[in-house]
Order: structure tokens, then C-alpha cells, then sequence
């Protein structure tokens, strides 16, 4: 087996020089650099990671906990964390806690015993809503998630702005009969309902309890919800859904019923998906900046492994309103 002495040897530097350069170390000149990777690569050197964990007690994996894989913001957001952390020489485990406080404590615990470097964590509502006295053992990053006044790094969207937008633009499109469907599982999904109530307000609409439903941010949960809206006496005239799952079960269920979109019912949601752009009509939504979130989240963290004291960042990004034939300009009917 070749060993990290037999590397050494080839580039002609010592041991040292050599774990500098694979831990991407500072003060390496690029000359040496080069003639060392060269004797990696020529060698086929496989460095022993469980032996270099053991003496740093620190491995070069960063861990990534988000609440549903399924939702495509989740997929993009990973992928972006595992590019940014492929390019600085970072492992990534990436674990899926479905909004489950048991499993997210699992996770936790794993994180832990596997001597993570850091984790980039998008927290249930229970953990979020304690985070104050949340004592982890390694650096975090929050994404997606508000944690109050906690002394964490944190990397979300605006979604009071967001859904203020979005709202806004169908209200300006003549629609006047807005329901919204909004998660009931995080912070989100309450932050996105204030933009959307602040929206009507300004209009000076009164938001009516009856047409906003908080239920978990599933597709069958929106089916089941926009199939007892459009049973009302009075159905919405346009829809307003926080997520993409969201938005896929309310589309079954106006298919369903044999709605038009927008003729019946205009849609808008959150997150831009394959489906959303190919579906007629298209569907108007925000985008949000998901592979800049979680390259920013990992950068951040990488910034706080090396230096554990500095201060603590906020970053909060703007969602793209994407305007599609989904939300098109409501047809007024002769009085």
C-alpha cells in the first residue's frame, strides 16, 4: 500500500508538506503543490481519513440535514452544497428528517460520532423554535429557516418579499378572491402568509380566514385543501401555494374539476421546477436563488471550521418573480 512517506518521497518534500497540501493547506508554494499532486496522482494515493479523524478529531466531511429531499428546493440546494464542498476538498453527508424531531436527533447524533467538520441544518419546528439552547458540538449553518435571535450563521430568502410579490402581482392582474395554501411544518410558511396578508391589506382587501389553509407542505395535503376551497360557496379566483409539492396537488385538483387555468382560477407558487415550466400554461412563481443558497451556506461554514470566533452572519437573498401564463390578466365579464 503506498503511504504518505512514499509520496513524500516522490515529490521530494517532507510528510508535512505533503498533509499541507491535501488538506489544502495555506504557505504551500504552487511549484510544490503541483509536484505533490503529480506523486499523488502517479502513486494513486488514497490518504487514510479515518486515521487523519482520529488524530484531528475532526474529519474533512461536512454533513447537510434538510427536512424533505422530495422537495426539489431541498435537491438543488444539496447539489450546490456538494459542488462548493467537492471544490475545497470536503466530503458531504447529506441525511433527510421528513419535519421528524426523532429523526433529526438521530442525524444529529450521527453527525457527531462521525466527527463532521460542520453541518449546514434546515431544522424542524420544534428545533427552530428553541435553537437559543441548542448546544451542538460542531459548527452550523441554518438554511430556510428563521431561528430568532440565535448566534448562528444563517442563509434564507425573504419570504415576507416574496410572497408580498407574488400576491401583488395577481392583484394588479385583476384577481380579487386570492386563496393560499401555506405550510404548516416551519417558519416559511408563516413568513410567506404575512407577505401574502400584507398584500391585500395594501390593496385594502381583508384577508378572510376561510380562503388561507395551513396544512403540511405535501402534494396530497394540497390536493385535499384546494379540493374544500373550490367547494366553497364563494371559490378563489386565483391560488397562491408556498410550495412547488403544494402547487402540484392543487394542479391535480383543478385538472380534476375541469377548471381552466387561469380562465377559473389563476395559480402561483414558490420554486421553479422542471413541471412548472412545461405544464399549459406555464406557472408564474418565485425562484428562488437555491444553488446561491447553499453555496453561500457553505461557504459560510467553511469560513467558520477555520476560525470558530468569528462573527456570526445573516444572509438574506431575493427571490425572482417569474411571470407566466398561469396568473395572466383576468378577463372582466360585462356588468
Amino acid at each position: 500500500m503506498v503511504s504518505i512517506k512514499d509520496v513524500a518521497k516522490a515529490a521530494g518534500v517532507s510528510t508535512a508538506t505533503v498533509s499541507r497540501v491535501l488538506s489544502n493547506g495555506e504557505h504551500v508554494r504552487a511549484e510544490v503543490r503541483r509536484r505533490v499532486m503529480e506523486a499523488v496522482e502517479q502513486l494513486d494515493y488514497r490518504p487514510n481519513l479515518v486515521a487523519r479523524s482520529l488524530r484531528s478529531q475532526q474529519t474533512n466531511t461536512i454533513g447537510l440535514i434538510v427536512s424533505d429531499i422530495r422537495n426539489p428546493f431541498f435537491t438543488s440546494v444539496s447539489r450546490a452544497v456538494e459542488d462548493t464542498a467537492y471544490e475545497k476538498g470536503f466530503g458531504l453527508f447529506l441525511c433527510n428528517t421528513d419535519e421528524n424531531p426523532e429523526k433529526e436527533a438521530i442525524y444529529l447524533n450521527l453527525m457527531r460520532d462521525e466527527n463532521v467538520a460542520g453541518v449546514i441544518f434546515s431544522p424542524t419546528r420544534q428545533t427552530a423554535a428553541n435553537f437559543a439552547s441548542f448546544n451542538a458540538p460542531f459548527p452550523i449553518v441554518i438554511v430556510d429557516r428563521s431561528v430568532g435571535n440565535a448566534e448562528v450563521d444563517v442563509v434564507l430568502l425573504d419570504n415576507v418579499d416574496a410572497a408580498f410579490r407574488l400576491t401583488t402581482h395577481l392583484l394588479e392582474h385583476g384577481y380579487r378572491r386570492i386563496a393560499a395554501l401555506c405550510g404548516d411544518m416551519s417558519t416559511t410558511g408563516k413568513e410567506r402568509y404575512s407577505g401574502y396578508e400584507k398584500a391585500l391589506r395594501t390593496c385594502g382587501l381583508a384577508p378572510l380566514a376561510e380562503q388561507a389553509k395551513f396544512v403540511q407542505p405535501r402534494t396530497e395535503a394540497g390536493y385535499d385543501a384546494t379540493m374544500k376551497l373550490l367547494d366553497a360557496s364563494q371559490p378563489p379566483d386565483a391560488l397562491l401555494t408556498t410550495n412547488s409539492l403544494l402547487a402540484a396537488g392543487a394542479l391535480q385538483a383543478i385538472r380534476e374539476r375541469g377548471l381552466a387555468i387561469p380562465g377559473d382560477i389563476a395559480l402561483v407558487t414558490f420554486d421553479e421546477t422542471t413541471w412548472a415550466s412545461l405544464v399549459q400554461p406555464p406557472i408564474t412563481l418565485i425562484a428562488q436563488p437555491t444553488y446561491e443558497i447553499g453555496q453561500t451556506a457553505t461557504e459560510l461554514l467553511l469560513k467558520r471550521i477555520a476560525d470558530p470566533g468569528r462573527p456570526t452572519r445573516q444572509v438574506i437573498l431575493k427571490g425572482r418573480l417569474l411571470e407566466r401564463g398561469s396568473s395572466a390578466a383576468r378577463r372582466q365579464t360585462a356588468g
